[in-house]
C-alpha cells in the first residue's frame, strides 16, 4: 500500500503509536487505555500545531495552525449540545461581533446557533481569546482533511507563545462548554496578557511595527526583545523600542550626564537652569545657597523621574533629597528650580512631533484612612496607572519611590498619617506626564525642542520642559528644558490619558524611511517547484554576482554569502531564509523553497520580485501533510505566486497547464518559458504583448510581443536553462551579459 492510499487519521495514530505506546496501549502513569479508547472519547485533541511564520496555503500573515481531531464530537455539532451556545456566549459574549461566513455581525453565533462543528468553535474562541487579552486577531480558517472529524484549524497569531497559549485555553474553554463546567474566563485572560507581557513587542515598539506593516515594510524580529529589522538586507533598518540604528552612542551618553547636557545646550542660548554637580549634602545646601532657593535636586544620571525633588528651600529638605537622588544614580546635581507644569515634547528626526503635559498628583483626606490607603484609592485605582509599560502612568509604590516618602516628610506627614477631613496632601509633583498637548506648543518651543535633540546628538529624543504655558514661548515665562532623553517612551503619546494620539510609529518609520516609495526591500528571487530548483538558484546567483551585485543564496546544497558557503546544510527552511536576509552585506536574495515549506513554515519572505515555478510535481511527498490532489497543490505552489509585487515578474512553465492557469493570479507581470515555441500558452501569451523564452535549434528566443532576441547558447537550452534565462531577464539584465554568464556557468 502506498502512502497516499493509509487514511491520514491512520497515519497519525501510528506515529504517536510509536512513540509512547507499548503493547497496544498509552500509560500516563495511572492507567492504560488503548488507541480505539482516545479516538471514540468525546474530547479535542491536537495532532500536530506549527507556527507559520511568512506566506502560506492560509494568508500572507504568521499564523498558528492546529490539525485538530474532535472524534466523536464530529457527530455532535453545537446546536445538538444543550446550554453550550448560551455558557459560550456568557463567557464570550464578544463574539458577537465576529461575523464568519454570514458577513455580518453575529454571523459566527448564528452559525453556533444552526449547528457548526468543534474545530469552528475553537477557531472563534483562539481569535477572541487574543483580542481580549490585547493582542489584535481577525483572521482565522478551519477546514475537514481527508479524514472524518480531522480538521486543519488557522488563526492569525502575532506571536507563536500567545498563539499556543490561546489555542490550549481555547480548548478548555470549549471542553467546558461543552460538558456543563465552570470556567474562569478572567483568570484566563490574565494568563494570556502574562504571555503576552513575557513574550510579544511592547507596546512602544509595536506602535512603530505596525507603522511599517502599513507602509508595507518588511519586519524581522531579531531576539525575544524589541530589538526589530524593517527590511531586507542592505536596505535594513534597525530599531530598539524608540532607539535607531542612526541614535548616537554619544549622543545617549551625554543625555545621560544632565550637567554636561545642560552646559552644552546653554552654550547654545537653549534656556536650561543653572546647576551643580555636589558630592555631599554640605554641597548639595552650598550650591543651593549659590544658586538661589528654591531648587530641584535629582541624580546626574537618573532617568524616569527617579530620584528628582523639587521645590526645595529648606536646609533640612535639600540635604534629605540629596539622600534621595545620590541613591538613584552615580552623582547628584543642584539646579535652580523652574516654575510650571511639567512638559515631555517628543522630537523625531529634527521635528517635534508630539507633546504631552503632567500634573502633580494629590490625595484628599477623609479623616479615616492613612496616606497609603487614600493614595490606594485615590491615585492607584486610575485605570491609567500599571505596574507595566502597557499603562501611560505608574502605580505609586512609596517603598519604590523615596522621593514620595521625602514629599510626605516635608509635609510632617508619613505613610500611616491619617489626614483630616478635604485635606489636599501633595504625593508626586512629576512623572505624571498624560494629557496631549500637542497642537498647543508655541512654534518656537517645537524649534527649540528640536534644536536642543541636535546639540546632544540624538534623532529620537524626549525634551522635558517646564513651563507654565507651553503656548507661549520659553523666553516670556522663565520657561527652561531640565532634561534631554534618549529611549524615551512612548506610550504617553501613542495612549494618552487625555487628548489626542500622535502617530509616532509613523513619524519614527517616516524618519528611517523617508521617501514614501523607500521599503527597505532588496530583490528577492524566489524558487519553488521540484525539477532542478536547486541548479536554477546556483545559476542564477552566479549571473547575478557576475553583473556586480553582492548575492545572498540559500538553496539545498547550501547557504552562500557571495562566493562563500557558510552553511553546508540543507538551507530550504524559514530559519536559513531568515539568516540570509537579515545580513547588511547582500543587495539581491535567491532563495529555494518547496511545497513542503510553504506547508510546515511559510515562506522565509513576505513578497519577492521574481518568483519562479518550475512545475507542479511531487505530489506523493506530501500525504502527510493531507495534500492528496492536484488542485489541493495547485492551492499550495500559488503561494509564490500570490506573493510576487506589483512591479515584479512570476517566471512559470508553460509545459504545465496547472502553471499556465496559475499566471492570472499574478499581481504583476508574467514571463512563459518552454522548449517549444509553438505552445498554446506561448503563442496566446505573446499575441497578448507578454514576454516568453523558448527554445529554437542551439538558441534561446527572447519574445516580447511581435519583437524577438535570439540568444546562442550553443547547445539546445533545456528548461533550466531556459527558466534561468527568463529570471534574468525579467530582473532587466542585458542579455548580452546573459548569454555570457550562460555559456561560462555551470549550475554548481
Amino acid at each position: 500500500m502506498t502512502l497516499r492510499a493509509v487514511p491520514l487519521r491512520a497515519r497519525m495514530v501510528a506515529a504517536f503509536d510509536a512513540l509512547f505506546f507499548k503493547a497496544g496501549g498509552f500509560s500516563d502513569g495511572f492507567c492504560e487505555f488503548p488507541v480505539s479508547a482516545l479516538l471514540k472519547k468525546k474530547e479535542v485533541q491536537f495532532l500536530r500545531i506549527a507556527y507559520l511564520r511568512g506566506p502560506n496555503i492560509w494568508t500572507y500573515r504568521p499564523v498558528l495552525e492546529a490539525w485538530v481531531d474532535i472524534g466523536a464530537l464530529e457527530e455532535a455539532p453545537s446546536n445538538t449540545i444543550p446550554g453550550f451556545y448560551e455558557r459560550l456566549v456568557g463567557w464570550l459574549p464578544s463574539l458577537a461581533e465576529h461575523r464568519c461566513g454570514v458577513g455580518e455581525c453575529g454571523g459566527f453565533l448564528q452559525r453556533v446557533r444552526d449547528g457548526t462543528w468543534m474545530a469552528h468553535v475553537l477557531e472563534h474562541v483562539a481569535i477572541e481569546l487574543q483580542n481580549l487579552a490585547g493582542l489584535q486577531a481577525g483572521f482565522g480558517k478551519a477546514r475537514q482533511t481527508s479524514q472524518r472529524g480531522v480538521y486543519k484549524v488557522a488563526f492569525r497569531a502575532r506571536n507563536e507563545e500567545v498563539g499556543r497559549a490561546a489555542l490550549f485555553i481555547g480548548r478548555d474553554l470549549v471542553m467546558a462548554a461543552i460538558e456543563d463546567q465552570p470556567f474562569d474566563i478572567a483568570a484566563a485572560i490574565n494568563d494570556l496578557r502574562q504571555k503576552i507581557d513575557d513574550h510579544h513587542l511592547g507596546p512602544s515598539t509595536a506602535c512603530i511595527v505596525q507603522a511599517a506593516v502599513d507602509r508595507r515594510i518588511p519586519v524581522m524580529r531579531l531576539n525575544d526583545g524589541n530589538l526589530v529589522q524593517l527590511g531586507y538586507g542592505a536596505l535594513q533598518r534597525r530599531i530598539w523600542t524608540a532607539e535607531t540604528e542612526r541614535t548616537s552612542a554619544i549622543g545617549e551618553s551625554i543625555a545621560v550626564d544632565k550637567d554636561l547636557t545642560k552646559r552644552l545646550l546653554q552654550s547654545c542660548g537653549i534656556p536650561a537652569p543653572e546647576g551643580e554637580v555636589v558630592e555631599n549634602a554640605d554641597a548639595a545646601w552650598a550650591a543651593a545657597q549659590d544658586i538661589g532657593l528654591p531648587v530641584a535636586v535629582k541624580p546626574i544620571d537618573g532617568n524616569h523621574g527617579r530620584g528628582v525633588v523639587l521645590d526645595l528651600s529648606l536646609e533640612e529638605d535639600i540635604r534629605a533629597a540629596f539622600a534621595v537622588a545620590d541613591a538613584e544614580g552615580s552623582g547628584v546635581i543642584v539646579e535652580r528650580f523652574v516654575r510650571g507644569r511639567e512638559h515631555r515634547l517628543l522630537v523625531v528626526g529634527d521635528k517635534l512631533v508630539a507633546a504631552a503635559c503632567g500634573e502633580e498628583a494629590w490625595v484628599t483626606g477623609n479623616g479615616r484612612d492613612t496616606v497609603e490607603a487614600l493614595i490606594d484609592a485615590q491615585i492607584n485605582s486610575d485605570p491609567r496607572r500599571g505596574l507595566t509599560e502597557d499603562f501611560p502612568l505608574n502605580k505609586i509604590l512609596i517603598d519604590e519611590d523615596p522621593a514620595v516618602a521625602l514629599e510626605l516628610t516635608r509635609q510632617r506627614l508619613t505613610r500611616d498619617s491619617v489626614p483630616a477631613p478635604d485635606q489636599r496632601v501633595l504625593i508626586q509633583r512629576n512623572g505624571n506626564v498624560c494629557a496631549d498637548v500637542t497642537e498647543s506648543v508655541h512654534p518656537d518651543n517645537a524649534e527649540l525642542a528640536a534644536l536642543a535633540a541636535r546639540v546632544v546628538g540624538l534623532d529620537i529624543a524626549g525634551i522635558d520642559v517646564v513651563a507654565e504655558d507651553i503656548s507661549r514661548p520659553f523666553a516670556e515665562q522663565g520657561a527652561g528644558i531640565v532634561e534631554v532623553n534618549a529611549g524615551p517612551g512612548l506610550l504617553t503619546h501613542i495612549q494618552p490619558a487625555s487628548g489626542k494620539p500622535q502617530p509616532i510609529g509613523k513619524a519614527i518609520i517616516d524618519h528611517l524611511f523617508p521617501s514614501a516609495e523607500q521599503q527597505g526591500r532588496i530583490p528577492i528571487f524566489g524558487i519553488t517547484g521540484t525539477d532542478k530548483t536547486t541548479a536554477i538558484a546556483q545559476r542564477l546567483a552566479a549571473l547575478l554576482r557576475l553583473a556586480g551585485y553582492r548575492v545572498g543564496l540559500a538553496c539545498r546544497d547550501g547557504l552562500y554569502l557571495g562566493h562563500r558557503q557558510v552553511d553546508s546544510g540543507d538551507a530550504v527552511n524559514w530559519a536559513a531564509g531568515e539568516r540570509l536576509l537579515m545580513n547588511r552585506l547582500i543587495d539581491i536574495a535567491v532563495i529555494e523553497s518547496d511545497a513542503a515549506l510553504i506547508l510546515r513554515e511559510g515562506l522565509a519572505y513576505d513578497r519577492c520580485q521574481i518568483g519562479i515555478i518550475t512545475d507542479t510535481g511531487g505530489l506523493p511527498a506530501l500525504a502527510n501533510d493531507d495534500i492528496l490532489t492536484p488542485e489541493q497543490l495547485y492551492q499550495v505552489l500559488r503561494t509564490q505566486v500570490d506573493v510576487v509585487l506589483p512591479n515584479g515578474v512570476a517566471v512559470l512553465n508553460a509545459h504545465d497547464p496547472h502553471l499556465v492557469e496559475m499566471a492570472a493570479l499574478c499581481d504583476g507581470e508574467v514571463i512563459f518559458y518552454a522548449t517549444d515555441a509553438e505552445s498554446a500558452a506561448i503563442v496566446k501569451h505573446c499575441a497578448a504583448g507578454g514576454r516568453a523564452v523558448v527554445a529554437a535549434d542551439d538558441q534561446a528566443l527572447l519574445i516580447h510581443g511581435g519583437h524577438t532576441t535570439p540568444m546562442n547558447t550553443h547547445s539546445a537550452p533545456d528548461l533550466e536553462i531556459l527558466a534561468t534565462i527568463a529570471a534574468a531577464w525579467a530582473f532587466g539584465v542585458n542579455a548580452t551579459l546573459i548569454r555570457f554568464g550562460i555559456e561560462r556557468q555551470e549550475p554548481v
